[in-house]
């Protein structure tokens, strides 16, 4: 359709289309316009122009979610105030998802419960992150303690950066969690090296580390499920 959203029928622009229909009539690229609110005055892109051409290039919101601000800004008409917004927007929707699932105190059960959790959080990293749950005497989740932030080596996945946390938390046992970007799960030899480290120093500190979990892309490995402990 020519012309500003304004000038459509009140049917078709996306606000009055989620008052009078609700949120699931709305397309992707009309929830993407609602965020970043305004077109592009100099090139003359309405809103849902601006979400289509979004879409184009990164292909769903699942992508669009792992863009970065600069990648984001590098679409005519989307500058650093929208990218944030849509950055914004959809870090929570991640944040529901990923907080609903995995609580404090929950009683950590199967790995698939942490799996449920972390796959929301990590699905679009491009980055490793180290994680540590920590767990009460009855496999109670304390909270979660960012390790490291980058590729996994025994220099920054030390056992004094797993391990303080837990003393000072009083946890009685652990589990390592990490991500791998490639979304393939498969545990490196690094991955080896470090559980054996790291399952060796809890033993002598009286702390059990009671599964070490690989989130990949729709996938996981669980140590302890495939044997490896």
């Amino acid at each position: 359709m020519a012309g500003g959203i304004k000038e459509w029928p009140a049917d078709e622009r996306p606000r009055e289309k989620l008052f009078k229909r609700g949120t699931d009539s709305l397309s992707d690229a009309e929830l993407l316009a609602l965020i970043i609110r305004t077109g592009d005055s100099v090139s003359g892109r309405s809103a849902i122009d601006l979400g289509r051409a979004l879409l184009q290039e990164f292909g769903d919101l699942r992508t669009l979610a792992g863009a970065t601000v600069t990648e984001l800004c590098r679409i005519k008409g989307t500058g650093p105030a929208k990218a944030a917004s849509i950055k914004a927007a959809l870090e929570m929707a991640a944040r529901i998802n990923s907080d609903r699932l995995l609580v404090c105190r929950e009683r950590f059960t199967a790995p698939e419960q942490i799996y449920q959790h972390y796959h929301y959080t990590f699905r679009d990293r491009r980055k490793e992150y180290f994680m540590a749950l920590l767990l009460d005497g009855k496999n109670r989740i304390i909270r979660e303690v960012q390790i490291s932030e980058g590729s996994l080596n025994q220099s920054i996945v030390h056992p004094r950066e797993v391990f303080n946390p837990a003393v000072r938390e009083s946890a009685a046992a652990v589990i390592l969690v990490h991500n791998h970007p490639s979304g393939d799960p498969t545990p490196s030899r690094e991955d080896l090296d470090i559980t054996r480290r790291l399952r060796e120093a809890g033993d002598l500190m009286g702390i059990r580390v009671l599964d070490h979990i690989i989130v990949g892309d729709g996938r996981f490995i669980s140590f302890v499920a495939q044997g490896m402990w």
